[in-house]
């Protein structure tokens, strides 16, 4: 047997970089990422295309053939082309911007609706002697429906309702009325009943939001030598900003959208355009009168205001970040 020959181990130079793998072997994994992310991209665009077309035709269409009829002189059986030119004429009718003008009140009615429940909240928060029976009837309006709410507002503004006896009672007979059957005092009295309305919805927002606050924050500014409205304004107020958001935009919508209901059972839109909103004026116009192009047009306006409202919004949640 022949001997074998030892084996010899050659290691690489001081400072010398090992042998790189061949760029295929390289790039291998690079492509294998990229190639998973694609067919995760195609996975996520065939799982989202069932959504997507619901949302063509429950949404994209309707706000399509909503936009044709406005231009269009229809009567709900057959539709004449008339052009962008119905716009021009609905901007120099005086009854849009009477209609504009009672939403306009109602939207003063806003910083009432988010005013009270907030101080209220600071109250039941506070947990202040029976706070949880206060917090279930304040909340009782949500509860029930427009149409009940506005049958208890009619006999609170009526001739000989609560709110004129109330006001024989305290020596104010003079201000006795009749409520509903003038213009300014009937939007006065849907606008209160909107903000009675939303005041159990928007106390517990607020409600929620202060449960999120830190205890220990308060603790530090009485220790600070502040008092309660100075913790409430300099503490408070400004945690809060996120639920005023979420609140405005709810009220704003329920102000531009939901009153429908209470204006019927209260007023009928009357005394004649007294408290005709946007929303009310395209069931006016389309199911009253029968024009139904010019309420087609009416609601699209009303979605261009509503839609300018979220984008201001929006605009405003992104700088916040």
């Amino acid at each position: 047997m022949t001997a074998e020959a030892p084996m010899t181990l050659t290691l690489p130079a001081a400072g010398a970089r090992p042998p790189s793998a061949p760029p295929a072997e390289r790039a291998a994994p690079g492509r294998t990422r990229h190639g998973l992310g694609r067919n995760r991209a195609r996975a996520g665009i065939l799982l989202s295309l069932p959504a997507l077309v619901l949302v063509l035709f429950v949404l994209i269409v309707p706000i399509g053939e909503a936009i044709y009829y406005s231009m269009t002189n229809w009567n709900g059986l057959t539709a004449q082309w008339v052009g962008p030119s119905t716009y021009t004429t609905l901007f120099k009718d005086p009854v849009f911007w009477r209609v504009l003008e009672n939403n306009g009140i109602l939207l003063l009615a806003v910083p009432v609706a988010l005013g009270v429940p907030l101080g209220i909240a600071a109250l039941l928060h506070e947990h202040v002697w029976l706070w949880k029976l206060f917090r279930s009837l304040i909340f009782l309006p949500t509860a029930v429906s427009w149409v009940v709410i506005g049958m208890i507002a009619v006999r609170l503004f009526a001739p000989g309702g609560t709110v004129n006896y109330l006001l024989g009672l305290f020596g104010l007979a003079r201000f006795q009325t009749d409520f509903l059957g003038h213009e300014y005092t009937a939007i006065l009295a849907v606008a209160l009943t909107f903000v009675w309305s939303m005041i159990g919805t928007n106390t517990i927002i607020f409600l929620t939001g202060m449960s999120t606050v830190d205890p220990a924050i308060y603790e530090a500014a009485r220790l600070d030598g502040a008092g309660r409205w100075a913790a409430f304004r300099r503490i408070t107020v400004p945690m809060l900003k996120r639920y005023f958001q979420f609140t405005f935009v709810i009220t704003m919508i329920t102000a531009f959208t939901a009153l429908f209901s209470l204006i019927f059972i209260m007023t009928g839109g009357g005394p004649g355009y007294g408290t005709t909103t946007l929303e009310f004026f395209v069931y006016q116009q389309a199911f009253d009168v029968g024009q139904f192009g010019t309420g087609a047009m009416l609601g699209v306006v009303l979605f261009v205001l509503l839609f300018g409202v979220s984008l201001v919004q929006l605009r405003l949640l992104r700088e916040d970040r």
